[in-house]
């Protein structure tokens, strides 16, 4: 599997390269990261992104628009002018553009853009089916947004959580089966099946897994990416199911590195290593 960082700070990009397979960004977060550096141009440091990145590592730029022309014009603005650079740009188009438009617009878009030869990352996916046309329609990737569907299904079911919290869906249904009835627990199954228009995804996971089952049914090679992670938990979740990609915040790659008996172990090991004459061995 591989790792993307989901981030527009050029000082993290820098940081875990080497370790990240590629990059992606958002309108959001080049935005706070530009208005952190007055003096910066935004198109300057998008194209500072695509350099360090480097070539191999894909480096995905969202079009502003929502209108099907204008999306047009931009994906083809960004491919245009920052693909040259290390030849890694993929363009992020929406699945749908919502009361914007018509539902269908964002997948004319993605047809259009990828027929012309530019890699597409479809993008806000929230439902199996939403993955599927995006493939069908040329995507070369799709991103399940993992954390946005957690947080949606949480709110309709009533639970609170903060943003970084673990939602364990299999958890949720044993707790409701030591608690409620059984026809309690028989009309809230329905419910969590039955959200609004969240085609009986269970959990952001579940979600991922459904779409790469769907993808393996009928051999489609559209990638993966597993996005909108928000803790640790969810990537080794993710990394059971198995999807091509994930991208994760700088936050998240760094817990997935720490344990405190890693901590603890290094402590020991170098205290020991002064104390035994250990280290002379490399001063000679």
């Amino acid at each position: 599997m591989k790792i993307f960082i989901d981030s527009a700070e050029v000082d993290e990009i820098k940081k875990y390269s080497g370790i990240i397979d590629g990059v992606t960004t958002n309108p959001t977060l080049l935005r706070i990261a530009v208005e952190k550096r007055k003096e910066v141009k935004l198109k300057d440091y998008i194209a500072e992104i695509c350099e360090i990145a480097g070539k191999g590592r894909p480096v995905s730029l969202e079009v502003a628009s929502v209108l099907p022309e204008k999306m047009i014009s931009e994906a083809e603005y960004l491919y245009r002018n920052f693909n040259g650079i290390a030849g890694n740009v993929v363009v992020k188009i929406p699945i749908s553009v919502g009361s914007f438009g018509s539902s269908i617009d964002g997948l004319k878009v993605i047809k259009e853009i990828s027929g012309k030869g530019i890699p597409v990352n479809a993008t806000l996916i929230m439902t199996p089916s939403q993955a599927f046309l995006a493939a069908k329609a040329g995507a070369s990737y799709v991103s399940p947004f993992v954390g946005r569907v957690d947080d949606y299904i949480r709110k309709k079911l009533g639970i609170s959580f903060g943003k970084e919290d673990y939602y364990d869906s299999s958890a949720v249904q044993e707790y409701k089966k030591l608690k409620l009835s059984e026809a309690k627990m028989i009309e809230d199954a329905f419910k969590l099946y039955d959200l609004e228009g969240n085609s009986g995804v269970l959990s952001g996971v579940d979600l991922v897994e459904k779409i790469k089952r769907s993808f393996e049914n009928y051999g489609i090679r559209t990638e993966i990416i597993a996005a909108s992670i928000r803790n640790v938990r969810q990537v080794y979740q993710i990394m059971i199911v198995g999807p091509q990609i994930v991208t994760l915040p700088a936050y998240v790659l760094e817990d997935m590195i720490k344990h405190p008996k890693t901590e603890e172990g290094v402590k020991i090991f170098y205290e020991d290593a002064e104390k035994s004459g250990y280290r002379e061995l490399f001063e000679g």
